[in-house]
């Protein structure tokens, strides 16, 4: 589970990533996560396939079952990354009555196994 409240996010396998994949699959510069904000106000995040200078991915991106460059991220979208490397994104939804505001905090991408920290023995 990684909480997302940052502007952008670096993901792939480089260990300066913002969100570092293990996995030989994964490009060392693979994606970006880009926020943004509707109409509304409210926020959401774009994925956008390798770095924010125009530099794809090796393997692209599998978002939803479908090979995309870019995606506005929704609730429960899929990204797959390469074989076994995949991520779900959720955007929270607090109750009726829940106090504080909704922000960024209520955003997360989550990726059983495959996030920063320690290999599992």
């Amino acid at each position: 589970e990684f909480p997302l409240t940052e502007s952008t996010y670096s993901i792939g396998r480089d260990p300066k990533c913002d969100i570092r994949l293990f996995s030989q699959f994964v490009s060392r510069r693979h994606a970006t996560l880009v926020r943004r904000y509707r109409d509304d106000g409210s926020i959401y995040y774009k994925i956008v396939d390798g770095n924010l200078k125009g530099k794809p991915s090796a393997n692209g991106l599998l978002i939803n079952g479908k090979k995309l460059q870019a995606h506005d991220l929704q609730d429960e979208d899929e990204v797959v990354f390469g074989p076994q490397v995949s991520a779900k994104y959720y955007l929270l939804k607090r109750e009726p009555g829940s106090t504080g505001p909704l922000d960024e905090f209520d955003i997360t991408m989550i990726s059983p196994g495959m996030m920063i920290g320690e290999p599992e023995e």
